[in-house]
């Protein structure tokens, strides 16, 4: 494969907190161009964020990265531009019911309509198909998938494949657009151990041929650089008392998107209170409203004894 030049990752001090509080915090990292990152520790430790964010698809809330000439987290956008995912679950899922073909297919065709030149798209149309014909074989080759080797050839179901071969083909698919950072999720998870050889041998012959790849595990390979999002890694230091840990954050109003389409978390809560506010004024209504209740009943008793007691009067004067 023609591969691009990599690009150099950087971070200093990076993290992202959301509403349930720090995804991951006080990520150090340089890795040079053509780098095989590994994202190493377990599951819910903020990998996929961390994945995510150095990709430019999530917006970090504190300190910097880059990626090449870019800069995190203002320049997400033209990290997007040189980068892609692969085998992320809820982002790059594959539909079970198409052939890997049809992927295929379907993913040169979007490359060369949004990925593409506009003197691209005015080329002939043997042209056009020549170099997405291309791109496909060299993406195939690269990511060590053959359709020809599968059951039905490229006309298998993406739900009849092995789970390495899903991977693989998720593979292919982010390279049809050559990127020069390539981003990758659960690279070894339920995988045999000669599988995940494989992949790490394959994602290595990425980096030679100039790609530098972000990938996800559970346990680094040899020779990677490694960057742990394990609790004790990614610990503040807000809380003195307790050394290693976060405190807990407030309830969070629900995340919504910003200008530029990334998610980002509206950390605005109403800290002093426990119940809506609409509910506060609900009990201070009715307190108040039970107040002159008590007073009248008060009155009326009031108003009994004293005619009682003029009734007495007039009978003993009579």
């Amino acid at each position: 494969m023609d591969g691009p030049h990599g690009l150099r990752v950087t971070a200093e001090d990076f993290g992202l907190e959301g509403p349930r509080g720090w995804a991951f915090r006080g990520v150090r990292l340089d890795a040079e161009p053509g780098s095989l990152i590994a994202i190493e520790g377990p599951s819910g430790s903020g990998r996929t964020c961390l994945l995510l964010a150095l990709t430019g698809r999530m917006k970090a809330t504190e300190g910097t990265a880059a990626v090449g000439p870019a800069r995190l987290p203002k320049q997400l956008a033209a990290v997007r531009r040189t980068s892609a995912l692969a085998h992320v679950p809820g982002v790059t899922d594959l539909d079970p019911a198409l052939t890997v073909g049809e992927h295929l297919r379907e993913r040169a065709l979007l490359q060369r309509r949004f990925g593409g030149s506009l003197r691209a798209l005015l080329r002939p149309r043997g042209e056009r198909a020549g170099e997405a014909a291309s791109r496909i074989d060299a993406a195939l080759a690269a990511a060590g998938l053959d359709p020809d080797t599968l059951p039905k050839g490229p006309r298998t179901a993406v739900r009849d494949l092995e789970r390495v071969e899903t991977l693989r083909l998720s593979l292919a698919l982010a390279l049809i657009g050559r990127p020069r950072l390539l981003g990758v999720d659960d690279t070894d998870l339920k995988l045999s151990d000669a599988e995940r050889s494989g992949v790490w041998a394959l994602l290595t012959s990425l980096t030679e041929s100039g790609t530098t790849v972000v990938a996800v595990c559970s346990e680094a390979p040899e020779g990677a650089v490694v960057v742990s999002t394990a609790p004790a890694a990614t610990a503040g230091t807000a809380d003195e008392e307790t050394p290693g840990t976060v405190p807990p954050a407030a309830p969070a109003a629900p995340a919504k998107p910003s200008e530029d389409g990334v998610g980002t978390a509206d950390m605005t809560t109403d800290a002093d209170a426990d119940k809506p506010v609409a509910d506060k004024d609900a009990d201070a209504d009715a307190d108040t409203a039970t107040t002159p209740a008590a007073d009248s009943d008060s009155d009326s008793d009031s108003d009994s004894d004293s005619g009682n007691r003029d009734r007495k009067t007039a009978d003993a004067l009579a």
